[in-house]
């Protein structure tokens, strides 16, 4: 895969990712992605997207709660 921003290649890793449902946010780790060697951005497949939102959907393991602060600039 090229990366659409620097036209680099991409590399298959797992990573963390925020993702929000339902007006929550969640930290879900282990997610597979393209990442791209040179600026890093990350391609998540849709499929990978929909296993989140009905992993999240459903009753799931929570490994650690975290507080996270809202600031305005």
């Amino acid at each position: 895969m090229i990366c659409e921003f620097c036209k680099g290649g991409t590399k298959k890793k797992k990573v963390k990712r925020q993702h929000w449902l339902h007006g929550i946010l969640y930290i879900v780790e282990n997610i597979e992605a393209e990442v791209c060697t040179e600026c890093g951005e990350r391609y998540f497949h849709a499929q990978v997207l929909d296993e989140i939102d009905r992993l999240l959907e459903s009753e799931h393991e929570v490994k650690t709660l975290m507080s996270v602060e809202v600031v305005s600039l």
